[in-house]
C-alpha cells in the first residue's frame, strides 16, 4: 500500500510539473515556443543539439519570420556534413541500402555536392568528385583516412570537387563521367556481375523513388528487350508479354547506356571500354536469339510516352548516347525533383508524406528546388521550416 501510496504521489507531482511548465510557457508569450522550434530543427537537421550562440540566433530568425534562415545557421555545424548528410547518402551506395557502411567516394561527392550548392539534378551527369588527401580507384583508403579522422567536411580544403576525368589513371574522357554512377563505390555495387541493369534499377529507387514494380508498363514495344530474356518463360508466352515486358520494355533500352563499363574484382576499380560492349550484355543470346543485340551505348527512353510519362520527362532527347546522357535525362525530370524532397521530407520531418498539407508542401518545395538552380541546402532548408513545429 505504501508503494502503491508513492508511485500515486509521483504521477500526481509529474502532471503537476507538466501543467506548470505548459503554464509558464504560455505566460512567457511566443518566445519559449521559438526557441523550442529552433532546437527542434537543430536536432532533426544535425542530430546533436545546438550550443547555446546557435540556438539564440536561431531562435531570432524564427522569430523575424525567416525559419530558412535559421536552418541555414544550423547547417553551418560540421556535424550536419560529417553525419547527418553521411547517413542520409549511404543507402544509396549500396544493395542492401545500408547506412551501415564507410565513407567513400559516392557519399563525399553527395555531400560535397550539397555543401557547395552545386546543381544537384547534375548528380547523375557531371564530370566531378570530392576527394581528399590522394584519391585511388583501387581502395577506398582516402575515405576511410577522412572518416577515421573525423575530418571536418565542410571545409572545402579537406573535401575538394575535382572532375574525375583528371584523376590519375582515370580512363574516362570528361564526356563519359556521370556523377556519382562512375564512382568507385557506385561502380562496384551496381557494375559489378549481373547485365548492368542493376545500375538503372537503383538510379531509378534513389533519384526517381520507384522500383520496377512501379515503373511497370506492359503496353511498350518490346523492341529493345535483350537475347537473355526468353520470350515464353516455362513454354508460356503469356508470361513475357503479361509480366516481363512491364519492366523489360523500358529498363533494357534504358541500361544500354551502361553497355561499355564494368567492375573488375581483380584490379578492385571500374573499367571503361571506349566503343567496346562488355560481354555481360550479349550472354545467354540463345534464349531467344531475335532479341535486341546491344552494339554500342545508345539509350532510348521508351517511357516518355504511356504511364511513366507522368514522371515528367523534360531532357533535350529521348534517346542520346552513354551514362552521362542519360543522367542528364533523369535530372531534368519532375520525378526527380519531387523524389529528392520526399527524400529529404522524411528524414527531417521524421515521416514519409501522409497529409494533403505535407503533399502540397513536397510540390511547393519542388518548384523552389528547382527555380533555385537545384539547391539541396534549399531544400533542407525549406523542409526544416516546414517542419520545426510538428
Amino acid at each position: 500500500m505504501d508503494r502503491l501510496c508513492s508511485l500515486r504521489s509521483r504521477a500526481t507531482g509529474a502532471v503537476l510539473a507538466i501543467g506548470l511548465t505548459v503554464l509558464f510557457a504560455s505566460a512567457a508569450g511566443a518566445g519559449p515556443t521559438e526557441r523550442m522550434q529552433a532546437k527542434r530543427m537543430h536536432d532533426r537537421l544535425v542530430g546533436v543539439p545546438p550550443s547555446e550562440s546557435v540556438l539564440s540566433s536561431m531562435e531570432a530568425s524564427i522569430v523575424a519570420g525567416d525559419p530558412v534562415a535559421a536552418a541555414y545557421t544550423a547547417m553551418n555545424d560540421p556535424i550536419f556534413y560529417t553525419s547527418a548528410l553521411k547517413n542520409f547518402a549511404a543507402p544509396w551506395t549500396n544493395v542492401p541500402r545500408s547506412v551501415f557502411v564507410d565513407l567513400n567516394d559516392y557519399t563525399a561527392t553527395v555531400i560535397g555536392m550539397i555543401r557547395d550548392d552545386v546543381p544537384f539534378n547534375t548528380v547523375l551527369s557531371a564530370d566531378l568528385i570530392y576527394i581528399g588527401a590522394g584519391y585511388s580507384h583501387t581502395d577506398n583508403n582516402d575515405y576511410l583516412a577522412l572518416q577515421n579522422s573525423n575530418a571536418d567536411l565542410s571545409n572545402p580544403a579537406v573535401l575538394r570537387g575535382v572532375p574525375q576525368s583528371t584523376l590519375p589513371g582515370a580512363q574516362i574522357m570528361s564526356t563519359e563521367a556521370a556523377g556519382v554512377v562512375t564512382t568507385r563505390a557506385g561502380s562496384e555495387a551496381y557494375f559489378s556481375a549481373g547485365t548492368n541493369r542493376r545500375m538503372w534499377r537503383f538510379t531509378a529507387i534513389n533519384y526517381l523513388c520507384r522500383d520496377m514494380e512501379q515503373l511497370n508498363d506492359i503496353t511498350r514495344p518490346a523492341d529493345y528487350i535483350r537475347q537473355d530474356v526468353s520470350r515464353s518463360p516455362g513454354g508460356d508466352s503469356r508470361i513475357f508479354h503479361n509480366t516481363c515486358v512491364g519492366c523489360h520494355s523500358g529498363m533494357d533500352p534504358l541500361a544500354g547506356a551502361y553497355a561499355y563499363y564494368q567492375w573488375d574484382d581483380t584490379a578492385m576499380r571500374m573499367v571503361f571500354t571506349r566503343g567496346v560492349v562488355q560481354p555481360k550484355f550479349l550472354i545467354n543470346a540463345n534464349s531467344f536469339p531475335g532479341g535486341h543485340v546491344t552494339t554500342s551505348d545508345q539509350w532510348w527512353n521508351m517511357w516518355r510516352v504511356g504511364p511513366n510519362s507522368n514522371l515528367g520527362w523534360r531532357g533535350p532527347a529521348a534517346s542520346g548516347n552513354g551514362a552521362q546522357s542519360l543522367g542528364v535525362e533523369i535530372g531534368m525530370s519532375r520525378a526527380f525533383s519531387e523524389c529528392q524532397v520526399t527524400k529529404v521530407f522524411t528524414r527531417v520531418c521524421l515521416h514519409a508524406p501522409n497529409s494533403a498539407a505535407d503533399f502540397a508542401q513536397v510540390q511547393t518545395i519542388a518548384d523552389d528546388f528547382e527555380t533555385s538552380n537545384y539547391s539541396m541546402k534549399r531544400v533542407f532548408a525549406e523542409t526544416a521550416a516546414y517542419c520545426m513545429g510538428n
